[in-house]
């Protein structure tokens, strides 16, 4: 009677305990594949956890409309550990270091997160290695240089102008982001931008070409540091600490040590995609350090935080804009990067300042950015951004009632000696409606939806802004 008792309080203990057991799942994204990737290539996981079998359908990466590689594996109890690795379907073309050496395995445990963004440097069959393309007026300026804002190190390089070490000359400094893609085809994920081969074309002809500042991206962490707010699937939201890197560690240390001139209107910054919509934060956040900014196919998508963004960090200081993407990107690519430009002009920002180019047939890819850079620099410099706080009144109180509205709002402004011009913005930036020649009075608002909006009042001596609802 007793061990029945027992046996049976045993197998409730061991119910009890083993409902409660905690379970786990991991999503993996691979963010780069080597350059030599075969184009359409199938790319699996092998790990203990399906027998090393490299080839495994079931273990097969879903390459999505990004070009990211991701899989996500099936639960598993908290703690335990797999071990893999990835490869194109056999082991002849397991994945190699990126000198084409022979890797350990990974290894993850469940439980400690639930998303991975990994990294593949190279493959067996296609190792590359010692076939630079790198320029010699381009240094490594520093194999680990020291990010206090994000406690690791990164790799930063540097392009120093042909007659730098000839002349005592100053230049103007460019920061660019994804460092491995700039220079060199041997680093770059899928062909380099040439941007030294280009700056070197321009010395030659007698145009002004900068220092650059090439800062590598951290692989797995590409994300993360790029991406100033966080997004649900991708994850992301450290590049408000990697912008202060650059603005209160990286640029301070080359003013110091190279011949620059420091001020805003000779500082720019640029990048793409991802690399674009942390140019494009930076150049708003930072009005008082960049006067320039290149954003090529900006990855406005991640978050409509960029939005709100750009409505809270109004014109200060002129600013000179060039954004460009691809006819045959995504969808939404060129219609976010024209809201942008209506939502900068709704800032406070100069329309002048701001060029907007979609490159026919173009598509999301280095081939596209390496094109478009010669342009956006040379759009960019030709004409300094004013180092001097605007004298226009910028963002005054637009007077205007009833708010919220019905059909018809009554606007009250001082008119300026030309013609005055109304401009209304929705809450994702893009203008919805203009009146050339607008005077003070009533606005018939009845094709509006419901929502948010921004109207604003240019005029000879002022712009006046203020939002309204719509009922």
């Amino acid at each position: 009677m007793n061990k029945r008792f027992y046996i049976k309080k045993f197998l409730i203990l061991f119910l009890f305990l083993g409902v409660h057991q905690a379970f786990a799942q991991v999503t993996i994204f691979v963010d780069s594949v080597p350059p030599s990737t075969p184009e359409n290539a199938s790319i699996f996981i092998a790990g203990d956890f399906n027998s090393w079998n490299p080839g495994d359908v079931n273990y097969r990466l879903f390459k999505d409309s990004l070009g990211f590689y991701t899989i996500t594996l099936k639960e598993r109890l908290e703690g335990t550990t797999i071990q893999y690795k990835f490869t194109r379907g056999s082991w002849e073309t397991v994945e190699k270091g990126a000198s084409g050496e022979e890797l350990v395995n990974r290894q993850f445990t469940y439980g400690n997160k639930d998303t991975l963004h990994l990294q593949i440097l190279n493959w067996a069959d296609v190792s590359g290695g010692g076939n630079s393309t790198a320029s010699t007026n381009v240094r490594i300026l520093d194999k680990a240089f020291y990010m206090p804002q994000l406690d690791r190190y990164r790799r930063i390089w540097i392009y120093l102008p042909p007659d730098y070490d000839s002349t005592t000359q100053s230049y103007p400094v460019l920061y660019m982001q994804d460092g491995q893609n700039l220079f060199d085809k041997e680093t770059s994920f899928a062909g380099e931008w040439q941007v030294d081969e280009t700056l070197n074309e321009f010395y030659a002809e007698g145009k002004t070409v900068p220092i650059v500042i090439g800062i590598d991206n951290g692989g797995s962490r590409r994300i993360d540091e790029l991406t100033p707010w966080v997004d649900p699937k991708y994850g992301g939201g450290e590049g408000k600490l990697y912008t202060k890197f650059i603005v209160e560690t990286l640029k301070p240390y080359v003013d110091a040590h190279y011949r620059t001139l420091p001020s805003r209107e000779n500082t720019a910054i640029i990048g793409s995609s991802l690399g674009g919509l942390l140019s494009d934060y930076a150049a708003l956040a930072y009005q008082d350090i960049f006067g320039m900014a290149g954003i090529l196919s900006p990855s406005f998508w991640f978050s409509d935080s960029v939005w709100l963004f750009t409505r809270q960090h109004p014109a200060t200081k002129n600013i000179r804009f060039y954004m460009a993407c691809g006819g045959d990107e995504s969808e939404t690519m060129v219609p976010n990067m024209l809201a942008m430009k209506d939502s900068l002009i709704a800032a406070g920002f100069e329309e002048t300042d701001i060029l907007t180019k979609v490159i026919p047939g173009g598509q999301h890819n280095e081939k596209l950015w390496c094109e478009a850079f010669g342009p956006a620099w040379l759009w960019l410099s030709q004409k300094e951004a004013t180092a001097v706080t605007r004298t226009t009144i910028l963002h005054k109180k637009l007077k205007m009632y009833p708010n919220p509205v019905g059909d018809v709002l009554n606007l009250v402004f001082l008119p300026g000696k030309g013609k005055d011009s109304l401009e209304v913005f929705n809450a994702d930036g893009k203008k919805v409606l203009e009146i050339k020649d607008f005077k003070p009075g009533r606005l018939k608002l009845k094709m509006l939806k419901a929502g948010f909006y921004v109207v604003k009042i240019n005029t000879a001596s002022a712009v006046y802004v203020s939002r309204l609802v719509k009922l």
